[in-house]
């Protein structure tokens, strides 16, 4: 095992801590070198039976991405409603989906469940392993869009027939997430729903419990 010097470890823990959902971007371009950088931190990513499920759809053209800013913005408006009386539907259709529209590169990152074939070790015990390994890319994705000094915001509002219609993705592909790449001028210290008051960060240690759930385990932080 390699293991880190001091300065990388915070380094790694500084980009878990800094991370953050971007909706604003510029239009600068993003260099090649750098996407396929963080492309290739998606591929390294673990995948439960080494499945690697993903695939990576390139959006730059505009027409392209003002489709999918439409799907993404129609079904956000369908949302609020679950919202409407409580205060906080004004929250909710202030959260920009321009991003799609602003940022030179929008990734859409997809699950093939046929992956693999007909048994994948582990899959066959939990079907959902193959969207934790897209998650798990995606994830990578952030920490190195960070370190590369760009910004990545997670479209996670719409149907999934109209992205795979706009991309000519086939039916049995699931299109995970939709992920705006791009330079920003507005990088906020904490998360944007933690400033738009939608939700606190909860009591770590109040979700820590103990051999069994419910037995608290309090963990203290160095």
């Amino acid at each position: 095992m390699n293991r880190l010097t001091e300065d990388e470890k915070i380094g790694v823990y500084k980009a878990i801590s800094n991370r953050r959902d971007i909706r604003s971007f510029r239009s600068d371009p993003v260099e090649p070198e750098k996407l396929a950088m963080i492309l290739a931190a998606a591929h390294l990513a673990p995948s439960v039976g080494f499945m690697q499920p993903w695939n990576f759809i390139m959006v730059t053209e505009d027409a392209i991405k003002q489709q999918l800013a439409d799907s993404a913005d129609k079904e956000r408006r369908a949302l609020a409603i679950h919202y409407e009386g409580t205060g906080r539907e004004s929250s909710f259709l202030e959260l920009k989906i321009q991003g799609i529209k602003e940022a030179p590169v929008t990734i859409c990152v997809t699950c093939d469940p046929t992956r693999g074939g007909d048994h994948v070790l582990g899959r066959n015990s939990i079907p959902e392993t193959d969207i934790m390994s897209v998650s798990c890319a995606i994830q990578n994705m952030w920490l190195a869009a960070y370190a590369e000094g760009l910004a990545m915001g997670w479209v996670s509002f719409y149907k999934k027939s109209d992205v795979r219609r706009i991309l000519d993705i086939p039916p049995h592909i699931d299109p995970i997430a939709l992920l705006s790449i791009g330079y920003t001028d507005h990088y906020p210290d904490r998360p944007l729903l933690e400033i738009y008051q939608w939700e606190k960060r909860q009591d770590l240690q109040k979700l820590i419990f103990r051999e069994r759930w419910g037995t608290a385990s309090p963990v203290r932080e160095k």
